[in-house]
């Protein structure tokens, strides 16, 4: 368990390519996609916060684990507003924390022995931020320093995280996701995962 980082899921989207299902409230073993966030964040960090957006109050009835949560109204701006709004609420909190890791509801492969991978990089000191690696760029989850979490509020609407991870290219540790960082954004996606982890 970490002192030393909060942790902020994004989970505000509509998933529209999902159909007419709530993507964060699919199964995924014997919970939920947002659950399984939670449940895996808890497990490294003790202050954990989520973004909501649509269908907020169906998606935070269904959250039984204790976690404090944050509405974007702004949801349909992008992932970009997400985040500012939630480092925002965050901020006003004036918690004594090295830094913040932000993660996705919709990687379920992403799990604690991941995050805790990306916070001994972190803990280690040598860089204001560890993020995963994909084919050509690198991006969440990933955390961030506590110096730098300030500009997390000013991201633009469009844009997530990347603006800040380009911003500070010469001081970023990579981290290889190997095959956890897989989203899901269709409902092809999540029959393929559950098929692959045999849920």
């Amino acid at each position: 368990m970490s002192e030393g980082i909060s942790i902020l899921i994004l989970a505000a989207g509509a998933s529209t390519r999902m159909g007419e299902k709530v993507k964060q409230l699919l199964p995924w073993g014997t919970s939920t996609l947002i659950e399984n966030a939670v449940d895996t964040a808890k497990q490294v960090a003790d202050s954990v916060f989520v973004v909501l957006g649509a269908n907020k109050e169906e998606i935070k009835k269904a959250i039984v684990l204790d976690v404090e949560t944050i509405y974007n109204p702004n949801w349909q701006s992008g992932i970009g507003s997400s985040i500012s709004i939630g480092v925002q609420n965050i901020l006003k909190l004036n918690l004594d924390q090295k830094g913040l890791l932000i993660m996705l509801a919709d990687q379920p492969l992403i799990d604690t022995s991941y995050l805790n991978e990306l916070k001994k990089e972190f803990d280690q000191g040598n860089f204001k931020i560890v993020a995963t690696s994909y084919e050509n760029r690198l991006g969440v989850p990933a955390v961030f320093h506590q110096s730098i979490i300030p500009e997390l509020v000013n991201l633009n609407e469009e844009y997530g995280a990347r603006h800040i991870i380009k911003k500070y290219h010469t001081d970023i540790k990579a981290v290889f996701p190997n095959g956890k960082e897989l989203d899901i954004d269709t409902p092809k996606n999540y029959i393929q995962l559950i098929d692959k982890m045999n849920i």
